[in-house]
């Protein structure tokens, strides 16, 4: 049975690309000056619709290939850290409540699930930048992203933890934790490399990882409710463009898990033995998330297997041919020495009479024995493949196989 081999990603985009440039090249050996800048922009967006399809393709592909196996790794990024504090309370600092979840968070997942890898995009007070803790991800092929931080607002009102996938923000308060959140690019040696997100460049990322978005969704909404079983106030799920979760290429949440800002959640989260609860909270979604995604993959696996065994039933087919004649005969097992179950088939000018029938090379042989107990002494094995007589030797490997 024929198998497609896993084709890498780069290969399909530098097959692109070289297509589309052989294309431009020969466009410029026919083109006049004057209609130059037309069929140039013509070209891009051709270009760039065409990339965009390709990237979509990878995407889907891809996120088929994680869900077939199961939730097997997660990233957990414990937000700033290092001389990036991130918001700060009258008493603590974002970076140390974030820290202090995450850990605790990886411990669960680690103590409840051996079959999950656990990895810290930092693990120590340490400064990491935003587009190391993607690469970090998307380099261990994560199946799951968990981003934690804390909030802070201008007014001691706000409070409640709500938890965000990647998106456009809808109100100024998303926005604004959007840049505070991303303002940690300035602390960075080279800022540069993020001016090209733009909000037109969100959506079209967004519509891109849209194979994940679900699976996002889902986990965050299963977050919020067991935030709400604690106590906690629920602030629901959101979206905005945040950095982070625009690099990953998995399923992706961003928490907010209370406002530093706020007396009450200050000090509540300060507290280890609560910073443990929230930790539990996340682990409670994340065992959801994870039984989910693993029944989808054990039902793929399963129906991809059934799928191989009823196409290799269906593509090689073994026969005892007893008999050829010119004359038609009606198949009667008194016609036929007592067999049952003879196939009358013309071929050409002659009609050609089999016995038995099978997917099993074993089975045939079985067959053919007792055809030729019966006296058919001439009789021998056959194949077909798709309607279509192929050599026994090939029969035979397609069925081993």
């Amino acid at each position: 049975m024929k198998r497609l081999n896993k084709i890498d990603p780069c290969i399909i985009l530098l097959l692109f690309n070289r297509i589309i440039d052989s294309w431009h090249k020969a466009k410029l050996k026919s083109m006049f000056l004057t209609n130059f800048g037309n069929i140039r922009m013509i070209f891009y967006a051709k270009r760039n619709l065409l990339g965009f399809l390709v990237c979509i393709s990878i995407l889907f592909f891809s996120s088929i290939q994680a869900q077939t196996s199961g939730c097997k790794t997660v990233v957990i990024d414990p937000g700033h850290g290092g001389k990036d504090p991130g918001c700060s309370g009258s008493k603590s600092k974002e970076k140390t409540v974030a820290l202090g979840i995450a850990l605790k968070l990886g411990k669960m997942i680690q103590d409840n699930y051996k079959d999950v890898k656990v990895i810290y995009t930092r693990d120590t007070d340490k400064f990491v930048e935003l587009d190391e803790r993607a690469k970090i991800a998307n380099r261990n092929k994560a199946d799951l992203f968990i981003c934690i931080h804390a909030n802070a607002n201008n007014s001691s009102s706000p409070h409640g933890a709500e938890t965000y996938v990647l998106g456009l923000h809808k109100t100024a308060d998303q926005k604004e934790i959007a840049n505070r959140e991303n303002a940690v690019i300035e602390l960075e040696s080279n800022s540069e490399k993020y001016k090209d997100i733009t909000p037109d460049k969100i959506i079209g990322r967004a519509m891109q990882l849209s194979v994940y978005l679900n699976q996002s969704i889902l986990f965050a909404s299963n977050i919020q409710k067991e935030f709400k079983k604690l106590g906690r106030t629920d602030r629901g799920v959101k979206q905005a463009g945040f950095v982070v979760l625009y690099k990953t290429t998995m399923p992706s949440v961003l928490i907010e898990s209370g406002f530093l800002s706020n007396a009450s959640d200050q000090a509540f989260l300060m507290k280890a033995e609560n910073q443990k609860k929230m930790a539990g909270a996340i682990f409670n979604a994340f065992k959801k998330y994870k039984e989910e995604r693993d029944k989808v993959a054990t039902a793929i696996k399963k129906e991809a297997e059934d799928k191989v065994v009823e196409e290799v039933k269906k593509e090689v087919i073994f026969k005892t041919q007893i008999a050829s004649s010119s004359k038609s005969i009606e198949t009667k097992s008194f016609n036929f020495k007592g067999l049952t179950d003879v196939e009358r088939k013309k071929v050409n000018k002659y009609y050609r009479y089999y016995y038995g029938k099978t997917t099993s090379y074993k089975e045939i042989k079985k067959k053919l024995k007792i055809a030729q107990n019966k006296g058919y002494n001439d009789a021998f094995i056959i194949a077909f493949s798709e309607g279509k007589r192929i050599s026994l030797k090939k029969a035979i490997n397609l069925a081993e196989n």
